[in-house]
């Protein structure tokens, strides 16, 4: 056999198990490796995960695999993950096309026009909670409307850690069901799970606690009736977006319309995208006027807005392919290296060892989201914790016949929600120093991230959103 060769020499099954002490010593190896080296030495993500991948290569060449066979491990995990690396592809240019046909500006500019003294507490949260889910990302959310209504609520007078609670929760919102959200894809993807059906899963959860949610911050904000606006700094910002786009929102809204409504039609995620694509590309140039050769460019890098206010400038270039590279070659990167460790029967081991025991469905989702906070604690990354975990608790979901869009439900609650809640993790730093409130401080006031987990274990426990597969599955 040449060097090149891809051809598995050997079937895998003829390979003793790892040991229990040698599986934990692979898998706790990783996890203190990821660790260190970026909470201590602040080395690159990707670099560790190429360390990683060379040390779980180790410990699987141990066991008596050749190289071809480790080679061919890293490209099962890879391939099985394909059709959403597409719309990881896809999503940047969503967003790019987006900002190009004044989408996302006219979210911004008709929604500070719904803010009020008494409903800004409620109002703030949908307004974050629907940039969001348009944007997929709660990062650009904090750091552009996010930033707009803590300098409101100070003019107000309003506790910052309140407001800033009632910005992470609506960020956080769509960051978890955004279709075009990269912990929202990279979840499904993880756990095998279909993109709309793992959002259909979440919304088992996740819109009972929205209401619960938006109940609670409308009646702490009559408290805040007779408080004032900063009425100026909002129409400086409406001034703004009106001279940079053109806001006719039965238009401009149009893109973001076509993808919900295909995507609530069942069309293929990749179909719905690529339509909204196009079509805010005609909007950008047959309606706000823009050069066809920028438009078309900036699907790959978008470039920043022309409203003389950073913050949203920064906003408004955000989204192209180049934006994705650090989450798609991360997520590759990290499928690879799950592949190693399923194959290799390193997580089966540890499975038999630690999860066997559990019996009870509800107590497995609740073992899932607790070990997606540990993740986020430890390693403070979700991206990590989201597919480590998704690799870890794959079989145990199939035994149980549990629908594999719960397990990514189940991650998502524990690893989405949670990261922006723990001061050392990137979403927290990111948060605290975007907002001007210490993470632990306004962390009891995201409630959404603080409740959804918990909703979910009580209704798991009631019996409650646990989709079962058809028939029943192998283990």
């Amino acid at each position: 056999m040449t060097h090149n060769d891809t051809t598995v020499e050997e079937p895998p099954n003829i390979h003793p198990l790892p040991s229990f002490w040698q599986a934990l010593i692979c898998f706790t190896g990783i996890l203190l490796l990821i660790a260190s080296g970026l909470f201590v030495f602040q080395i690159s993500l990707h670099a560790l995960i190429f360390l990683a991948l060379i040390w779980a290569g180790l410990h699987t060449h141990s066991l008596g695999y050749s190289f071809a066979a480790i080679r061919s491990m890293m490209d099962e995990g890879i391939v099985r993950a394909l059709p959403a690396i597409y719309i990881f592809l896809l999503i940047g240019m969503v967003i790019a096309s987006f900002m190009q046909s004044g989408t996302i500006a006219s979210l911004l500019y008709f929604g500070l026009d719904w803010l009020n003294p008494t409903l800004f507490l409620a109002t703030g949260f949908v307004l974050c909670s629907l940039m969001s889910v348009a944007t997929g990302t709660s990062w650009g959310t904090v750091g552009t409307i996010g930033v707009v209504l803590i300098g409101i609520g100070n003019a107000m007078g309003i506790p910052l850690p309140l407001v800033a609670g009632m910005i992470v929760s609506g960020a956080t919102f769509g960051d978890k069901l955004s279709p075009i959200s990269d912990t929202t894809n990279l979840a499904a993807i993880s756990a095998g799970t279909n993109l709309y059906r793992h959002i259909g899963s979440m919304l088992y959860t996740t819109l009972p606690t929205f209401i619960i949610v938006l109940a609670i911050f409308l009646v702490w904000g009559l408290q805040y009736g007779d408080y004032h606006l900063p009425q100026a700094h909002l129409a400086e910002i409406r001034s703004a977006l009106a001279h940079s786009y053109r806001m006719n929102g039965a238009i401009t809204l149009l893109p973001l319309l076509v993808m919900l409504g295909m995507s609530m039609k069942r069309y293929s995620a990749e179909t719905s995208m690529t339509c909204s694509i196009l079509l805010a590309m005609l909007i950008a140039v047959a309606y706000q006027g823009r050069d066809t050769v920028n438009v078309i460019n900036a699907l790959w890098l978008n470039t920043p807005g022309h409203t003389g206010i950073a913050n949203i400038d920064e906003l408004l270039g955000r989204g192209g392919l180049y934006s994705m590279a650090w989450t798609l070659l991360l997520s590759i990167m990290a499928l690879a290296l799950g592949g190693i460790l399923y194959r290799a029967r390193f997580l089966q081991v540890l499975l038999m060892r630690l999860i066997a025991p559990i019996s009870r469905a509800s107590t497995l989702i609740a073992a899932t989201i607790a070990s997606g906070l540990a993740g986020n604690l430890v390693m403070g990354e979700a991206y990590i914790s989201i597919i480590l975990n998704c690799q870890l608790f794959r079989q145990p979901y199939r035994e149980k016949q549990l629908d594999l869009a719960v397990l990514s439900r189940s991650i998502e609650e524990g690893s989405t929600l949670t990261t922006g809640l723990i001061p050392w993790t990137t979403a927290g730093v990111f948060y605290a120093a975007t907002l001007g409130v210490p993470t632990l401080d306004y962390a009891a006031y995201a409630l959404l991230n603080v409740l959804n987990p918990l909703v979910s274990i009580i209704m798991a426990m009631l019996g409650i959103g646990l989709l079962r597969t058809k028939h029943p599955v192998e283990s």
